[in-house]
Formats: C-alpha cells, structure tokens, sequence
C-alpha cells in the first residue's frame, strides 16, 4: 500500500470513530508502527490529525475547523461529482435563472462548471466563488458584503443578512460540515449558521452540497432542519445505512 492510500484509510478511520491506535493501524496495514508514526505527523501537518500518545484524534471531534486549504484537498474527485450533479439541477429552472452559492469548496467546484451559453444571476458570499465568476460575460455577479472570515473566505454578519432578507432567489445550492437527522444541517461557525440561514430563507429551492464525510457527523452551530431542505447531493461513498436514516427522516438524497 502506498503512502497516499494508507493516508485515505488512516483519514477515513480516524473520521469513522474519532481516534485512531498506532498499533491496530499497524496491524490492519500491514506495515510498522514507525511508518504509522510517520504517516500520522504527515496528516497532523496538514491540518488533518492532532496527534495524542499512542495515536491521533480527528480534527472534527476536537471542535476545531478546518481551513480552507485544508478543505481543498480533500475528496476532491467526490465534490467534482457532485458539482456535476449540481450543475444538472439548472435544467429545471427559468432561463435566466437566479442562483445563491453558500461559500464552501464543493460551490466552489460548482462555480466553476456553471454553464457558458445562457445568462445566469448569482448571488454569493464566497470571495472564491466571486474570483471564478467576476470575469463570466453571461454572469450577473452580486458579492455580499459583510466581515469576511479568513478561515473560510465568508462574509457573514448583519451586513450580507440584510442584503439576502430582500432577495427571493430560484434556487440555493448550500454547503454543510455535517449532517444527521436529528440536528439536521451543522457547521462549527455560530456566524456562517446565521448566514446560511439567511440564505435559505431567501430561495424557493435548496439544494445541499456535501460529500459523504459530512453525512453522520453533527457540528457546534445548528443551520436548519432537514425539513427545509428539498435534495441532499453526495457521492457515492455513502453509506447504506446513513442514507436509509436520512431518506426515513423525509430527505431525498441523490448520490453523484
């Protein structure tokens, strides 16, 4: 096994049940305590891991959000798939359609594969999402305004809600750090809860974005229920049982 596919599976343990062991790592990879060690200081360099005696906890647990590089690099062939999906979802909507883009990096990819041949209104609170879309002749740009969150590239605060409380837009397409049936949408950031919020309430349609890591794991900030949510867009890596718990709780979920 090569290192980038014993990091995948050290990731996906430690985001599975919170902590991983050297020794039963070493023991289901076959391979050395030392070279686990060695594979644990890669990830906790990257934002990935924190590292505890004997093994390393997922960042998720401790409360600690990820930055926006870090969210970058991860599942990034799943959030191209599901940016894909997403861009299918514009063929039931009017020509010149309306579109909120919650900041986040699977809009991002979505931003960036948005159609070219027919005249769109977007409206986000990403500087990314603004970066790839400013220069788009058939892209009506609006930025929100508000403080700007250097972990995330977000505007947030009374500002952008002001702005998106007067807006009804066709259809919202908003990331999520976790989701479950019971808390529905979370996010570690009290201020980005508000400001998705603010975005749901201002679209007929909500589309949430989030790749399969995010669906059974539940954050600090409460965004809204799954009851006002209309389509879950994931991957394929999905869960069988995580998908049964959330399509009995009323959500349709489409896997890319």
């Amino acid at each position: 096994m090569y290192a980038p596919e014993r990091h995948h599976a050290i990731l996906a343990e430690s985001r599975t049940a919170g902590r991983v062991e050297v020794t039963a790592l070493a023991t289901a990879l076959a391979v050395t305590p030392e070279t686990i060690r060695r594979d644990l200081s890669v990830l906790e360099r990257q934002g990935l891991l924190r590292r505890v005696h004997g093994g390393a906890v997922a960042i998720e647990t401790l409360g600690i959000e990820p930055g926006i590089a870090d969210k970058e690099s991860r599942n990034a062939a799943e959030k191209k798939r599901i940016a894909r999906a997403a861009v299918r979802q514009l063929a039931e909507l009017p020509e010149q359609a309306t579109i909120l883009l919650d900041a986040g990096t699977t809009t991002v990819r979505l931003a960036e594969l948005l159609p070219t041949d027919r005249e769109l209104t977007v409206v986000t609170n990403g500087l990314p999402i603004a970066t790839v879309l400013a220069a788009r002749p058939n892209i009506t740009l609006h930025l929100v305004g508000g403080l700007m969150r250097g972990r995330t590239l977000a505007s947030v605060g009374p500002w952008a809600e002001r702005v998106l409380s007067e807006l009804h837009a066709d259809i919202l397409f908003l990331g999520a750090n976790g989701i479950t049936p019971d808390r529905g949408i979370t996010t570690p950031d009290l201020a980005e809860a508000s400001i998705k919020r603010a975005f749901v309430r201002a679209a007929r349609r909500v589309v949430v974005l989030a790749d399969h890591t995010k669906v059974g794991r539940s954050d600090f900030a409460k965004v809204v229920d799954l009851d006002d949510v209309d389509l879950l867009l994931t991957d394929d890596a999905l869960d069988p049982d995580l998908q049964a718990e959330l399509t009995d709780a009323g959500l349709t979920v489409e896997l890319a």
